[in-house]
């Protein structure tokens, strides 16, 4: 091995994990937790908790089985299980290992990505709504943000996001989209690839893709070198989001820029869950129609009783309360029922996760009782100070509006 080479490459990686260290992860339950009323931060027993896009199915049985076995070796590392995982997704997608790359979910690489392809010069574009994460992370790291209004049927104005800056570094589209559940066109990606600006990638985050068939994978393109870095989880329809699993798709050299900003050891139980579910060819339809039947029925329930929502083929879909949606929030955990949360460019929307059956029915229940002005059973208003003149001030500023993302 090449001593000076190597000793760049160190010194290079050395660098570049100084800079991530520098700016915060944003995940999705950490930023669910910074939007649920103070009081009710420690959620209590049987609360119906449908405020983080979290599966409530769980790992399926197989990967509850592997993992229980595997619990007594918790102690020993396991060298070829992520080769061995890599190599069993790429196989049934039909991809090269070395175009795979896997992590502990898929917050690690949407951030290193952003921080891999964007600069002060070059800036991320985002859709407004979408995931924030990648915003919260340019953010600190000193990159511009340029945010684009949903077209009208609340798919990524793609056309629009492509003209926004001529020197953007990365444009990310969370297709299926968080948190409206809505999909981008297949032609519409097409097109933000033939003229996005030279040496700029789509980030397209297809973390829902499995809730619905009608969204199309963007793999292919992966396939055809085309400057796109894919992102894949088991958090949402294989129900692992605590156990952290995920991929980073993309040709080797792209992968090869997020790489230097962190790599790690995959812990034993994710990766052998990971590959378990793999494993289950009808898990991902059985869970499916399951959230699809759900989803329907709450959304045949919200159009019976004049409630507006947009329609969603995920498991989640945001729902308009005709009110502040962090009064609504607060007065919903009062029942029991924690919801959320809100985007400020739509702050009478409340974003719900498709939860079980009896959790929905349970919302169904409390939100009724909300927008009628009925006394909650457990109402503490009298014990504590409401959400608005708390401030928010336990709020980190960029869930405030205290800080301009542009």
């Amino acid at each position: 091995m090449n001593t000076d080479f190597s000793r760049r490459t160190f010194f290079r990686m050395a660098a570049a994990a100084s800079a991530a260290a520098a700016v915060p992860i944003f995940t999705e339950p950490q930023m669910a937790m910074a939007q649920r009323p103070r009081v009710f931060r420690e959620i209590p027993p049987g609360a119906v908790r449908i405020d983080a896009n979290e599966n409530p199915l769980g790992p399926c049985s197989g990967a509850c089985a592997v993992i229980s076995s595997m619990v007594p070796e918790g102690g020993r590392y396991d060298f070829e299980m992520g080769p061995k995982l890599v190599k069993l997704f790429a196989d049934q997608e039909g991809l090269k290992p070395d175009y795979v790359a896997l992590y502990a979910g898929s917050s690690e690489p949407l951030f290193y990505t952003v921080l891999a392809f964007t600069s002060p010069q070059r800036s991320f574009v985002v859709a407004d709504p979408s995931y924030e994460a990648g915003m919260y992370i340019a953010q600190g790291a000193g990159v511009k943000v340029v945010k684009v209004p949903l077209a009208t049927d609340y798919s990524h104005d793609l056309r629009a996001m492509i003209a926004a800056d001529p020197n953007a570094g990365v444009f990310y589209i969370c297709n299926p989209n968080n948190p409206t559940g809505t999909i981008t066109s297949r032609a519409d990606i097409e097109y933000a690839l033939a003229n996005k600006p030279k040496g700029s990638v789509l980030l397209i985050d297809e973390a829902y893709i499995h809730f619905t068939e009608n969204a199309t994978s963007t793999l292919d393109l992966v396939k055809a070198d085309k400057d796109v870095i894919v992102l894949r989880t088991f958090s949402k329809v294989y129900g692992m989001a605590g156990l952290r699993c995920g991929f980073a798709i993309g040709r080797p050299d792209l992968l090869a820029k997020i790489r230097v900003y962190g790599m790690n050891f995959m812990p034993n139980l994710a990766m052998a869950a990971a590959t378990s579910s793999l494993q289950t060819p009808t898990l991902v339809a059985e869970r499916r129609k399951i959230n699809t039947d759900t989803r329907n029925e709450v959304f045949s329930w919200l159009t019976a009783n004049n409630y507006k929502f947009i329609p969603s083929q995920t498991n989640c879909f945001m729902l308009d309360t005709g009110r502040p949606g962090h009064d609504v929030m607060e007065a919903m955990a009062q029942r029991n029922v924690f919801i959320g949360r809100v985007w400020p460019v739509w702050p009478t929307y409340v974003r719900i996760t498709v939860g079980t059956r009896s959790e929905m029915d349970k919302f169904q229940t409390a939100f009724h009782e909300v927008m009628n002005g009925s006394p909650s059973k457990t109402d503490r208003a009298h014990e504590r100070p409401s959400y608005a003149s708390l401030g928010r001030r336990d709020l980190p500023p960029y869930m405030t509006g205290q800080r301009d993302l542009g």
